[in-house]
């Protein structure tokens, strides 16, 4: 039973009761405690004397034997790019988008969007339901599959806000080892650092297929195909809805067409991760036709999305996880399930950032300009592969570099290895993961010449 406090107005009838009597009272409760504490801790006898346990602060700590975990590889570029003075350094490992003056960008109908929702007084600071904001879910789920798409026509999909999109992976990982018969879900080779952590904690098994070929700087498309043939009938498969994340390499229309037929005859289940829609090439359809050329033909699958790039979300953390069903009454048992799934993970998801984001999708003129603003980024980024390219031809680099330009996205694989990395960091203070990965966005027009000279003579003085 709980403990009944009453106000001190409770007691206000009593001429005796007032804040100064209650304040001498309280002192003298307090000094009687002390001296009852001080004489029993002077007393040897006693046996209910306070001891040093192993959590007090004159014992070793219980946390003694944990050891310093080494710096996350792409975080710990940032970590590393802070600590140095030179003022001629530049950051190309940071996954996020920078103005031509290095700059972070809050877009302008993002700001409008936060305004609308400042000046509305009606809104209020309640929990979300555990599967998110209604409107932001049904808005994500249109805004990947297209309006007409056959799986929301059908109410045949469901939807749940998560955080960004790799709360959204974690979701569905989770989701998929506990109710799919399958716990292997392959990823391509090479991926995202963080996909083979977030599903192995998730509770699935992870393997890798053939992607990237170094050779060409290309797809290993053949690689790719015979691996996946060759996966378990069932097995769960990882694909990057666009802008392949590091490598740049897309699949053309046709080879996700080849993609898609083997995957639905092999029974595989696709996971599709789409972090980039719209930011790869400037047009949302466009960077979206993987996932919708699956989702129109009747098979299942899972859709991971982030409006961290392409709303310059990053520190919101809004995502969704849509999960394409055969049937209605599947599709809500699924999210059913999913809600189970969320709970004690972290109840319900924050609703500041996903109502930016349907903010800015439910009113036509605002979802216009951020389609004005997401282009004129997609198109910066498109620019400084242009620029880099010409700038190596013009320096007579040696190798073929014209991988930047057919690369797509914000990041570009360029062939560096880890010994050039670490020279280009060293005598250029140029910082990037050790893989040679660079993100074009950190790229402007004047630190184009500083990293053509930094590669061109990492790729001549070193092997």
């Amino acid at each position: 039973m709980r403990p009944q406090f009453t106000s001190p107005d409770a007691h206000s009838s009593s001429p005796a009761f007032s804040s100064s009597s209650s304040s001498s009272s309280s002192d003298r409760r307090i000094n009687a405690l002390v001296r009852h504490l001080d004489s029993s801790a002077m007393d040897p006898n006693n046996n209910s004397s306070i001891s040093a346990s192993p959590t007090s602060a004159h014992a070793n700590s219980v946390f003694a034997h944990v050891v310093r975990a080494p710096e996350d590889p792409i975080l710990g570029v940032t970590v590393a790019y802070n600590k140095d003075p030179s003022p001629a350094k530049l950051n190309l490992g940071v996954g996020a988008y920078r103005t031509e003056e290095g700059k972070p960008l809050v877009l302008n109908v993002v700001r409008k969007a936060e305004q609308l929702l400042v000046n509305d007084r009606s809104r209020v600071k309640e929990y979300l339901p555990i599967v998110g904001l209604a409107d932001f879910n049904k808005l994500s789920a249109k805004l990947i599959l297209g309006a007409d798409s056959p799986p929301i026509q059908e109410n045949r999909i469901t939807t749940v806000q998560c955080l960004s999109g790799t709360g959204s992976l974690r979701v569905g990982g989770e989701f998929l080892a506990k109710h799919y018969h399958e716990r292997t879900i392959y990823i391509p080779q090479p991926t995202w650092g963080n996909h083979t952590k977030v599903f192995t904690l998730a509770g699935l098994s992870v393997k890798s297929y053939r992607y990237y070929d170094p050779a060409t700087r290309g797809l290993n498309f053949q690689g790719l195909l015979e691996d996946l043939r060759s996966a378990p009938a069932g097995a769960i498969v990882l694909l990057h809805a666009c802008a392949h994340n590091p490598t740049g390499v897309d699949p053309t229309l046709d080879q996700w067409e080849q993609i898609r037929q083997l995957v639905r005859s092999r029974g595989l289940l696709p996971f599709f991760d789409s972090a980039y829609q719209g930011f790869a090439s400037g047009s949302l359809d466009a960077d979206a036709a993987s996932v919708r050329r699956f989702a129109a033909d009747g098979g299942e699958c899972l859709i991971a999305q982030s409006y961290a790039k392409n709303m310059g979300l990053y520190g919101e953390r809004v995502g969704a996880l849509s999960i394409v069903c055969k049937t209605a009454d599947v599709a809500s048992k699924v999210e059913s399930q999913l809600k189970l799934v969320i709970r004690p993970m972290y109840s319900n998801p924050p609703i500041h950032g996903a109502s930016i984001v349907a903010t800015i999708l439910k009113d036509r003129d605002l979802f216009n300009e951020w389609t004005i603003e997401l282009k004129a980024m997609a198109d910066r980024i498109i620019s400084m592969r242009h620029q880099l390219f010409e700038s190596l031809r013009a320096k007579g680099t040696p190798g073929d570099w014209s991988h930047i330009i057919k690369q797509i996205g914000m990041f570009t694989f360029t062939g560096l290895n880890s010994e050039q990395v670490a020279f280009m960091t060293k005598e250029y203070h140029i910082y990037m993961t050790s893989d040679g990965r660079i993100s074009m966005a950190g790229l402007s027009s004047r630190t184009v010449p500083h990293l053509t000279e930094a590669i061109h003579a990492a790729v001549t003085r070193v092997a």
